[in-house]
């Protein structure tokens, strides 16, 4: 036993240095983006992008097939590559050791003035959707050796990403093959995501972006945030303001009252609303996957994760659904972490 496992211990230390000295390579770069230019509310059209490279890349003229990974909520496309993922050692380990092939990993920056896009269409504040599915898309196949193909293309993010990938991801059906969404937020009303939480008064009555970001610190001050950014994707207003956008809900007097026809339309905005009318492109996806921790510290996602799963199956879209056991983002890192034991699997197995 003990031979096995110094054998086993030279064997991992090998692995590493092959990894340290052999693995791929992170490149960071920016281009414009047509789908944000000229937007009303000032968002930089000019956006970051990290690139992971196999190893290999340099080298080779091989082309490779491409996860697309969505970060989530005042994220960057650097810290989800660097920091929240460590993507370069899992994926340097994924590919020495045959886990996976070589693939490109990117991933976008979708941060905003109100911390985030939702990965949405704005009329004010930017065609986000768009600009994963097409700007970014057609500049990493014009730098890249990729393999330009929708049965190469994985669409994957978590929280807000895992959102933004499920969204995007029935809209683009001819764009990506496979898509995975990691704890999915607001897919759905539920829970703490309803019109009965504070946060949507609180935002409704806001006017500066500036004191809606200095308040994010505290919960009740990031659903706040949240819920802003949300109504500047979903209900865009350049008249309004309020943020320059439409809320669901308004004080009248002392009573809260729901503005139904906004309501309507970000209940046409929520992806679980949206299969309805993507049931035909949902079926032509080569895999979809969804999970959520069961100890979410956001109530909402388990609930709404499994109702998405429930209309799926209910309407014949095949798909996978998971709950595991862990919170929002603590089973996400690291080789125990679900990157590296679910998402990177999945697209090995179902892209071209």
């Amino acid at each position: 036993m003990k031979q096995l496992l110094l054998t086993w211990g030279i064997c991992s230390l090998v692995l590493f240095a092959c990894a340290q000295q052999t693995g791929g390579s992170i490149m960071r770069t920016s281009f414009t983006a047509p789908s944000l230019q000229h937007n009303k509310v000032g968002e930089p059209a000019v956006k970051h992008i990290s690139v992971y490279l196999p190893p290999g890349y340099e080298k080779s003229k091989q082309r490779y097939p491409v996860i697309y990974f969505l970060h989530g909520y005042t994220g960057n496309d650097s810290l989800m590559m660097n920091v929240w993922l460590q993507t370069k050692t899992l994926l340097d380990t994924a590919i020495l050791t045959g886990k996976m092939r070589p693939m490109i990993l990117v991933t976008p920056d979708s941060e905003t003035r109100l911390g985030g896009s939702f990965y949405s269409n704005s009329t004010i504040a930017g065609n986000w959707a768009d600009y994963i599915a097409k700007d970014v898309v057609g500049f990493i196949d014009s730098r890249y050796r990729t393999l330009a193909g929708r049965n190469s293309r994985g669409l994957a993010g978590h929280s807000m990403g895992g959102n933004g990938a499920l969204k995007i991801g029935m809209m683009y059906t001819d764009v990506f093959g496979a898509v995975y969404g990691m704890s999915p937020a607001v897919l759905n009303w539920s829970s703490d995501f309803s019109l009965s939480n504070k946060a949507f008064l609180l935002a409704s009555r806001a006017t500066d972006e500036k004191t809606i970001m200095q308040g994010i610190t505290g919960v009740e001050g990031f659903y706040t945030a949240v819920i802003a950014s949300m109504a500047r994707a979903y209900t865009p207003n350049a008249g309004s303001k309020n943020l320059q956008a439409d809320f669901p809900v308004h004080l009248v007097g002392d009573s809260l009252v729901i503005n139904q026809p906004v309501k309507e339309l970000w209940d046409a905005q929520l992806p679980f609303n949206m299969i309805d009318g993507y049931i035909t492109q949902l079926k032509t996806l080569n895999a979809l996957k969804l999970d959520w921790g069961r100890n979410e510290e956001f109530p909402h996602i388990p609930v709404t994760g499994l109702q998405f799963s429930k209309k799926l199956e209910q309407l014949g879209i095949k798909h996978f659904a998971e709950e595991y056991l862990g919170n929002h983002t603590n089973m996400q890192d690291g080789f125990e972490g679900r990157f590296y034991t679910e998402t990177l699997p999945f697209f090995e197995k179902y892209l071209k």
